[in-house]
């Protein structure tokens, strides 16, 4: 795909129609007119494939797709196109660290992929009543994870669905409430907003009848955030299914950068939406490939979503892949070492401006 930039925008549009149309056999295809179109019409990512040496022209594979160090959404404009800006996604991350900013310029298409993908997944929203259990989120209006649980409260046009702090009786009257209909319900928690609520004591044997009808979803995303030690995932999942009485807990996999999500039933095994993909890196090679199941590389993220931004992103995730080579595991992250990425856009004069490399 070349183009000039007067049609960034009906390519632009164009890109947005096909990725609301895909099946999973469109995703290659998809995936490399998208490259060639941010390889274009993003500066950014423009500047770091040049950086690389790569010829944009020479990619015929996925594979071969250089990914953007996630670390950039840090300190520059990520930006696909010249769309205005509505708002911005803002992560949390601890004290003292510089939040990641990812751009939102259409968000009806955000939220037309985030219910597909849990559609897909787990049926109608409107199938659920959902109770999101979400400290420090709910404090920042910036929140990706609000944005998308609010949305999808709203779709579910129950009355009993909602958003919680620390307000864990009207949680569990409200959890009761809703046992009483004929839906089922999607508890989704921060993780150590779950073990905050469990660490108070709370009886959970009121859902009982309702676990055995197959009726209750937990489900747990986004770690510890600094607010508590962090714990091995399974090691996560075994204390909650103990103290809740569910025999699985479900996992989310978002995050501030990504459009598209990837969800796990149980044990951890995530399988990305149909608008995403993971590929892994040599831990000690940032262009270096792990294609064997099991083998722990770094998570490199294909997100066809995010064409106002950059669809190639490069995490600070480790994980696994599965023997299909599409659903995997998040097994930890990166060393706080700055990845090789950066180190070249500094090289180059690009230091902490959000806007233009310094001369």
């Amino acid at each position: 795909m070349q183009s000039g930039n007067e049609d960034w925008e009906s390519l632009s549009l164009s890109l947005k129609n096909r990725v609301n149309q895909m099946q999973e056999a469109d995703f290659e295809s998809l995936a490399l007119d998208i490259f060639h179109y941010q390889y274009v019409h993003n500066p950014l990512y423009h500047l770091y494939v040049g950086l690389l040496g790569v010829n944009a022209g020479s990619i015929t594979h996925i594979s071969d797709i250089p990914f953007l160090p996630i670390e950039l959404f840090k300190n520059h404009l990520v930006q696909s196109g010249f769309a205005p800006i509505l708002f911005q996604f803002e992560s949390s991350g601890t004290t003292g660290q510089i939040p990641s900013k990812h751009i939102v310029c259409d968000p009806d298409f955000y939220q037309v992929q985030a219910k597909r993908i849990f559609e897909t997944n787990y049926g109608l929203l409107t199938d659920y009543h959902i109770f999101a259990l979400l400290p420090s989120y709910l404090e920042r209006s910036s929140s990706s994870l609000v944005f998308m649980m609010d949305y999808f409260i709203k779709q579910s046009g129950s009355e009993l669905a909602g958003f919680y702090l620390n307000q864990y009786d009207t949680l569990v009257e409200n959890l009761k409430a809703a046992l009483q209909t004929d839906r089922k319900i999607w508890l989704m928690g921060v993780t150590f907003g779950l073990l905050d609520w469990v660490d108070t004591g709370q009886d959970f044997t009121f859902w009982k009848e309702a676990i055995t009808e197959g009726r209750i979803m937990v489900m747990e995303t986004g770690g510890m955030k600094g607010r508590r030690e962090e714990w091995l995932r399974e090691e996560v999942h075994a204390f909650l299914q103990a103290k809740m009485h569910v025999p699985q807990i479900a996992s989310e996999y978002g995050m501030t950068e990504l459009f598209s999500q990837a969800y796990a039933n149980k044990e951890g095994v995530f399988t990305p939406g149909i608008s995403m993909r993971v590929l892994l890196r040599e831990v000690n090679d940032p262009f270096g490939q792990v294609t064997q199941a099991g083998r722990v590389g770094g998570i490199k993220v294909i997100d066809l979503a995010n064409i106002d931004s950059c669809s190639f992103i490069e995490t600070k995730d480790l994980g696994s892949l599965e023997a299909d080579g599409i659903r995997f595991k998040v097994l930890g992250r990166f060393d706080n070492s700055e990845q090789r990425g950066c180190n070249l856009m500094l090289a180059q004069g690009w230091g902490t401006s959000q806007e233009e490399p310094s001369s």
